[in-house]
């Protein structure tokens, strides 16, 4: 895992070319929207774009905004669309950074500089922030992942599960796969027969994850699988406010487990045994 004062300067490093390199090829986005096609079609350009804006734009929102689609066989298809994405994110420009463009003037050397290094210092945080939380989650899913072969689990290859017949066989796991509707990062069999899809909650946005992803993804497993066949659980690390938890368990029939008490996971487990 890299350091994250050095993967915040290898992002700066990066996106200050890419930044610097927007701002230049347009001429100081007066052409952004002629040469929206050619921008939008390159991942790290389309990221630069959406960091014009304040706050910066996902690509979710971007999609649901514009009323458009990203990829780059329908951009290159309908550059019409393509503008239409670069006049959303022109709508929520920033303003502080960008002073030149509602003045409707050249920049100064001194407001193109700050804005490059301002603009590619918000990307790298973001991108810091991201990659933390995978790096968090994926070290928790491999300590689960070999508590359980420890425990005489068997790891079995990913699957899309449609129906209880996909559910790996009592006593086995497999690693993210579309549980239902939803991904689960871990897919384990209890050996009375349930399937016990899981969520890697990581101490990074750990409420929020909670809340926005496990909980409604236990929801909807239980919907589409019922309690007599799915126990929707979530292995968590960080801080909680007690409401928050129970808020999981009761209304959302979350099973909730400690990263650092997964022993605990496998009492749960054992006791499912015949």
């Amino acid at each position: 895992m890299q350091e994250p004062l050095e993967a915040y300067l290898d992002f700066f490093d990066e996106y200050r070319q890419h930044v610097e390199n927007l701002i230049e090829g347009t001429v100081d986005l007066t052409e952004l929207s002629n040469q929206a096609v050619d921008l939008l079609t390159q991942p790290e350009q389309l990221t630069a774009v959406r960091y014009l804006a304040s706050p910066a734009i996902s690509e979710d929102d971007l999609k649901v905004l514009a009323e458009a689609v990203l990829s780059t066989a329908r951009l290159r298809a309908e550059p019409d669309m393509a503008r239409r994405v670069i006049d959303t994110v022109m709508l929520g420009l920033d303003r502080e950074r960008f002073p030149w463009v509602a003045e409707n003037r050249d920049p100064t050397e001194a407001e193109r500089a700050t804005t490059v290094v301002s603009t590619a210092a918000l990307i790298a945080t973001q991108k810091v922030q991201t990659a933390r939380r995978n790096d968090s989650k994926k070290l928790q899913e491999h300590a689960v992942a070999e508590i359980l072969l420890a425990n005489g689990f068997t790891q079995v290859p990913p699957r899309t599960i449609t129906n209880v017949s996909h559910f790996p066989a009592p006593g086995e796991f497999c690693g993210e796969s579309l549980f239902g509707t939803r991904k689960a990062d871990l897919v384990i069999r209890l050996y009375d027969g349930r399937a016990m899809p899981t969520v890697s909650n990581s101490s990074t946005n750990s409420v929020k994850r909670l809340n926005n992803d496990a909980a409604i993804k236990a929801e909807t497993w239980l919907k589409e699988y019922g309690t007599q066949t799915c126990v929707p659980a979530a292995v968590l690390s960080g801080v909680f406010k007690i409401h928050n938890l129970l808020a999981a368990q009761n209304d959302k029939g979350l099973t909730l487990f400690w990263g650092h008490r997964l022993e605990a996971m496998i009492e749960f487990i054992d006791r499912t045994k015949p």
